[in-house]
């Protein structure tokens, strides 16, 4: 079973997965606001769901995660693999944002070797780094942080939490796209 997301059975896998979905899509989105604070000088919802999370980084985390198990401790792979995984991931929702709903959340036209603007040299190297940077940091505190949380938390409790945040960003995507598609 994948180290980076050791557990018992499928449904602990499952439930983790969505745990680490929500924590990286909230980082995800802490990162974002900050940016466009640096960037804009005042507080930007960057991200296409009304709550405070860019599933983008959910997403993208959990595909690192999965695809870098056995890349953690080897940096030069865990980061060719982040840069071209994550570029991937982001052109495609990048096209897959605009052919559903017309708009464009983000645009690198103007940066050195961009590819339609959808990604671009500089942000792969990012994600290369940022890579590297959650699978040998970020993933092995929050993986031991949850683990302390469920071993005093009620199974139950625990449940329905996943459960209300499930119920929470569906909700949240339903509204959002009538917002964008209007």
């Amino acid at each position: 079973m994948n180290d980076l997301i050791v557990v018992k059975g499928k449904k602990d896998i499952l439930k983790n997965i969505i745990i680490y979905f929500f924590i990286y899509s909230f980082i995800g989105w802490i990162l974002e606001t900050i940016y466009a604070f640096w960037v804009h000088g005042h507080f930007v919802n960057r991200g296409f769901l009304y709550g405070p999370y860019c599933p983008i980084y959910g997403i993208g985390a959990i595909i690192l995660i999965l695809m870098l198990n056995n890349s953690k401790g080897k940096p030069l792979q865990e980061f060719i693999i982040s840069a071209i995984a994550f570029t991937i991931f982001e052109y495609m929702a990048s096209y897959a944002l605009e052919v559903i709903f017309g708009l464009r959340w983000w645009d690198y036209s103007e940066d050195f070797l961009n590819l339609q603007g959808r990604v671009s040299l500089a942000y792969s190297v990012l994600w290369g780094l940022l890579g590297i940077f959650l699978i040998e940091g970020i993933h092995p505190f929050i993986k031991k942080l949850i683990n302390k949380v469920k071993k005093h938390l009620n199974k139950n409790l625990g449940n329905a939490i996943v459960i209300i945040f499930v119920c929470g960003i569906i909700t949240d995507l339903v509204f959002s796209s009538i917002k964008y598609l209007k």
